[in-house]
């Protein structure tokens, strides 16, 4: 039996995807109901697969199933595990060792999963993307501030990310504009399929390198007993408030929890074209990405860890950098895995973002803006995410930039920027008009007012830190 559903009829000039939530079957049996693109084609072949797998029974069709249906919330958590964020953990590992902050960083991966369930409810729920909604609900007004607040945010972030690719590369003597010319190369070619789904799947491959740095924080021998004591015990703050260490915890906080990831995610949930039926697998799929991306990044700081155990924390925040200090206790190996591990959160982190960047445009500019699209059909899509990737890779190149403080300044904006993106999303999952039934429940509600609670409090925290340092003292109890 094949599976159809209708989308929300569309509102505020919105076109309804009716056509491409269909099987190819219903399409054609539609004729010339409807305008019928290669976009809404190469969907409803996708859903067909889906549709009969599910007609299936027994562990393999499941299996499969599950296979087809993940992917966004495994490459938004992976893709989060940066390189400004591989740099933090890093830094956080050399500066302070086992202790306070493993706990903290599983906790800012379960604050994001908070925050990711509601894009898939809501990306299930309406098959629109978070820049469509937000004009949609909103006005233009709101749905071009929230695009053009994405977008700078993003580009900022892409600096980031192609500091850790010329800084991973540069390990292996590679020189930085080769090395930031070959991520452009890979990017461009990632783009070709004009496939969602077997971009989704190269990019998957990619990212599941991300744990690389698995075997490189065992090279490093870390004391077992200690994580575990760490993990369970979450001993006290190392130093107390500190101007240091509130950075440290913003840092950290902006590595796991940011803006784009709510518009990447409901964005790929609607090219990729699931239903509500969907959601319960779009969960654990962000569940899965979640917990890959805690590991790799616990293991970043078990790997740096050494540098504080023997006082040498590395004197700056790049890759290279990490990966020399490392050498003389890891072997040469592992400081090399180390740095293609930042190369590998860089690069995937480019791609994904910067198509975040190309779906918002899309969605408010009311653009052809999917995966999906041959490039003379997509053409703003493609060129929105290629011009951001350049400029932002250009911008490494120039002579003197001070691209240590741009790394830290990336997170710190992220967890700044990210308590207004959080109030749209909880006025869209809490909007029964286009959510139905999926709107969000109380404890969903609660979880959500929490982790807004965190991010402010953490901001508020930053703020007394730049303003007046010598009241963090105060709050530390000196």
């Amino acid at each position: 039996m094949k599976e159809q559903y209708t989308a929300p009829e569309p509102r505020s000039g919105i076109a309804s995807r009716a056509a491409s939530d269909r099987t190819a079957g219903d399409l054609a049996a539609l004729g010339s109901a409807v305008v019928i693109t290669h976009e809404d084609i190469d969907r409803a072949h996708d859903r067909e697969q889906v549709s009969a797998t599910r007609a299936r029974r027994g562990f393999r069709p499941r299996l499969r199933l599950f296979w087809l249906l993940i992917g966004p919330g495994i490459l938004v958590m992976l893709g989060e595990n940066d390189g400004p964020s591989m740099l933090s953990y890093a830094a956080t590992g050399a500066r302070f060792g086992v202790g306070f902050f493993l706990p903290f960083v599983v906790l800012t991966f379960l604050m994001a999963c908070v925050v990711q369930e509601m894009t898939v409810r809501l990306g299930a729920a309406t098959h629109r993307g978070h820049a469509e909604l937000i004009f949609d609900r909103f006005g233009p007004f709101w749905g071009w501030f929230s695009m053009v607040d994405l977008m700078v945010g993003n580009f900022l972030t892409l600096v980031t990310e192609f500091i850790a690719i010329r800084a991973g590369l540069g390990f292996f003597g590679v020189r930085p504009a080769v090395a930031v010319l070959s991520a452009l190369l890979v990017l461009s070619v990632a783009l070709m399929t004009h496939r969602y789904w077997t971009w989704e799947r190269i990019i998957l491959g990619a990212a599941i390198f991300n744990l690389v740095f698995v075997p490189v924080a065992l090279l490093a021998h870390p004391n077992w007993g200690a994580v575990g004591r760490a993990l369970v015990t979450w001993s006290p703050l190392p130093g107390g408030v500190t101007q240091e260490t509130v950075l440290i915890l913003l840092a950290n906080i902006g590595a796991t929890v940011t803006p784009w990831m709510l518009f990447f995610q409901q964005s790929a949930i609607a090219d990729k074209g699931l239903t509500i039926r969907d959601i319960r697998m779009g969960r654990l799929d962000t569940a899965l990405g979640a917990a890959l991306a805690t590991v790799a990044a616990l293991a970043t700081m078990l790997a740096t860890a050494p540098l504080f155990l023997r006082h040498m924390t590395a004197a700056n925040f790049e890759a290279a950098e990490f990966a020399q200090a490392l050498q003389p206790l890891i072997g040469h190996w592992g400081a090399a895995l180390f740095a293609l591990g930042m190369f590998e959160a860089g690069m995937v982190a480019a791609i994904t973002i910067s198509t975040s960047s190309a779906y918002a445009f899309g969605e408010v500019a009311r653009r052809p803006h999917s995966l999906n699209l041959p490039f003379r059909e997509g053409k703003s899509f493609y060129l929105v995410l290629l011009v951001e990737a350049v400029a932002a890779a250009g911008l490494v190149l120039i002579p003197g930039i001070p691209l240590v403080y741009i790394v830290l300044l990336v997170n710190v904006i992220a967890v700044l920027a990210m308590p207004p993106a959080l109030l749209f999303l909880y006025m869209l999952v809490n909007d029964r008009e286009i959510m139905g039934e999926l709107v969000s429940p109380m404890w969903a509600n609660a979880l959500a007012l929490a982790v807004v609670i965190i991010l402010v409090g953490a901001g508020l925290l930053f703020g007394v830190s730049v303003i007046a340092p010598n009241a963090l003292a105060m709050l530390g109890g000196r």
